[in-house]
């Protein structure tokens, strides 16, 4: 808790694993948020400005569709290897379990961009193309926590 209704969350996640015939979905990527809370802070609705970052590394994928504008076929063909960075807003509920457990679920959007070097095969290291940009609009966060309050 910074104040009666705001508190600050802090989420990251780490993906390290290069799966069977090179297929590779790595990724780090830290998301810190400051919530306002409409009620008593940890409890009932929320609303969360999210700020995020980190690195990728993804090629070998087998995945036919396209989604917001990104084009997840061109996985199985190139790796693309980079950074990105983003901010959102995202609405919340926490409900209450006990004096010390809580559950919540949220729903964030926002802008991400990055950059990404392109190369030719998710095997190979043959670069294509130097720091090509992308920009995405659309979901940056959804959440169901468990939570342990002090």
């Amino acid at each position: 808790g910074l104040s009666p209704k705001w508190t600050l969350d802090v989420s990251g996640n780490y993906n390290p694993w290069t799966f069977s015939k090179n297929k590779k979905w790595k990724h780090w990527l830290v998301q810190p948020e400051a919530r306002y809370w409409f009620c008593n802070k940890m409890m009932g609705s929320f609303i969360g400005f999210h700020a995020l970052g980190g690195s990728h590394n993804i090629g070998g994928m087998d995945l036919d569709f396209k989604f917001l504008g990104t084009d997840f076929s061109k996985l199985k063909d190139y790796r693309y290897e980079g950074w990105f960075i983003g901010a959102g807003v995202a609405y919340g509920y926490a409900w209450a379990l006990s004096k010390h457990w809580n559950l919540e679920a949220e729903l964030g959007v926002g802008y991400i961009y990055s950059k990404a070097d392109k190369f030719n095969c998710a095997q190979c290291g043959d670069k294509l193309e130097d720091d090509k940009a992308h920009n995405y609009v659309g979901p940056t966060k959804a959440a169901l926590n468990l939570v342990y309050v002090f």
